[in-house]
């Protein structure tokens, strides 16, 4: 963390929580905690992480970009 209020300290994650309660957290009424989690779950590792293609990446879904990069 920087100085205290600086809005670019979470803007990562504010815009994944973002897109987490409008791709997911809206579209549906879950039953149980236990739903909800593996829901959640599906959508992170399945759909954002593999299918979902990021405009910082270069429009391409985050596990490819990955594969893209030269080992270090």
């Amino acid at each position: 963390m920087s100085r205290r209020d600086n809005p670019y300290d979470n803007a990562k994650a504010e815009r994944f929580i973002r897109t987490l309660k409008y791709e997911e957290g809206y579209l549906y009424e879950y039953e149980s905690l236990e739903e909800a989690r593996s829901r959640i779950g599906y959508f992170i590792y399945k759909l954002y992480n593999r299918k979902r293609l990021h405009p910082a990446l270069s429009y391409t879904p985050s596990v490819e970009f990955e594969q893209m990069k030269p080992p270090v």
